[in-house]
């Protein structure tokens, strides 16, 4: 490409493309913050449309942080540049309208209109009416996308070079190691680019989606990104797919977890079958034989959703991670303010299906909060119950300092 040749690429599209990056918070491997980024805008604006426009726009390395999971393991990150988000921003703006209609209505991740929620309602209609899913895990798909499967791909959605160009040059990036080090990459792409969902997606539409369409049609499912539950009639349909899904994947250079990915029944009142797995977790729920009421009124068991105890886990440990009896100096109210809205969105997210199963977390934060009580007034120290009774009685007259208060009016303890 002749890179004195202006490419179709105005200020006008980095403008708008750094006004939707703009709320993330984490530096790249250049440490420049959004606030030091926008403390010389259009400086640093020009200077990256100049790059972007004339092709010579090459991205830095991508920084890696690696996360811990619940259940063990890490999660590896990838955090660009805040200059390489809003170019990635620029190609997104122009991939995402071509790329999105022709996704499958069952793909549900990273799209405009689509929710997880959707997806956890899909799969909870689904195992009402299929009795055995297929839950697919696909090891460290990020990290093992093949490029030259993945470039196929944009080649056959995009005639616009420089959208090639570029996304070529972002999968080649190399990658800053957590110890410093740099390594060049010829598989994966990092999970935490702004491109990076798109792209994924549009990898699995052929990897999995449009194969699946043509080969076993009869068969619904539900993918976000990279979680796809299949839902099967028959315990031999649902082996038979697994096997292969096996073999697609691998002749796509992706390895499906051996012990992750597994075939389950979908048990309650009118399936009574013995199977050893009975559950199987999407999206942060887990779908397994619950307790429910008909209209009437009575008991029975169906297979639903609810808050899995990995999400738990992670919200128990971020709960424990504030602190809260170091901060004994402040108010409530100003805890309340700091922390209301983490616990609203935990709320409005896990509380969506069987919504009692929060009910252990809010335990666990009034506990911590009791703990808080105890540090705060020396005269509740070494007094559980006393402080407990405080701290109902604080709720009682302020419920709306918290959402389980709101709901029920007191304290989830004593």
């Amino acid at each position: 490409m002749n890179s004195g040749k202006p490419l179709p690429i105005t200020k006008r599209m980095v403008w708008e493309a750094y006004k939707l990056v703009k709320k993330g918070k984490a530096a790249g491997v250049d440490g420049q913050s959004l606030e030091d980024f926008a403390g010389d805008l259009e400086n640093h604006r020009y200077r990256l449309w100049n790059r972007l426009v004339s092709g010579s726009y090459f991205p830095p390395p991508v920084r890696r942080v690696e996360i811990p999971k619940a259940g063990g393991g890490i999660r590896p990150l990838g955090i660009p540049t805040v200059a390489d988000r809003i170019a990635q921003m620029v190609v997104k703006r122009c991939l995402e309208p071509v790329l999105d209609g022709e996704f499958d209505p069952d793909s549900y991740g990273y799209r405009p209109g689509k929710s997880a929620h959707q997806a956890i309602e899909q799969a909870r209609k689904r195992c009402w009416q299929h009795d055995w899913v297929v839950d697919l895990d696909i090891k460290s798909f990020f990290d093992t996308i093949d490029h030259e499967l993945l470039m196929r791909a944009v080649y056959r959605h995009t005639k616009a070079d420089w959208i090639r160009l570029y996304i070529e040059r972002w999968l080649k990036a190399p990658v800053e190691m957590p110890d410093g080090s740099v390594r060049a990459r010829t598989t994966g792409r990092s999970q935490g680019g702004v491109v990076s969902p798109i792209l994924a997606n549009l990898f699995l539409h052929y990897v999995f989606d449009v194969w699946m369409k043509g080969s076993y049609p009869h068969i619904p499912f539900e993918r976000y990104a990279d979680d796809i539950i299949c839902h099967c009639r028959t315990r031999q349909e649902a082996e038979e797919l697994k096997s292969a899904l096996e073999r697609r994947f691998a002749d796509c250079h992706l390895l499906l977890h051996p012990e992750k990915t597994k075939v389950v029944y979908c048990a309650d009142s009118n399936r009574r079958r013995s199977y050893p797995q009975i559950h199987f977790d999407f999206l942060g729920f887990s779908f397994r034989p619950r307790m429910a009421k008909n209209r009437w009124g009575r008991i029975f068991t169906c297979f639903l959703p609810g808050v899995s105890p990995n999400s738990l886990k992670e919200m128990r440990a971020r709960i424990r991670g504030w602190r809260l009896p170091q901060h004994s100096p402040l108010p409530l109210e100003d805890i309340a303010r700091s922390l209301s809205p983490v616990l609203r969105g935990w709320d409005q997210y896990y509380g969506r299906f069987y919504p009692t199963e929060l009910r252990r977390l809010y335990e666990y934060f009034d506990e911590r909060l009791g703990a808080w009580l105890r540090c705060k007034y020396k005269q509740l120290k070494g007094h559980r119950g006393r402080s407990l009774r405080k701290l109902n009685e604080m709720a009682k007259q302020n419920p709306k300092l918290f959402v389980h208060w709101q709901k029920l009016g007191r304290a989830t303890v004593g």
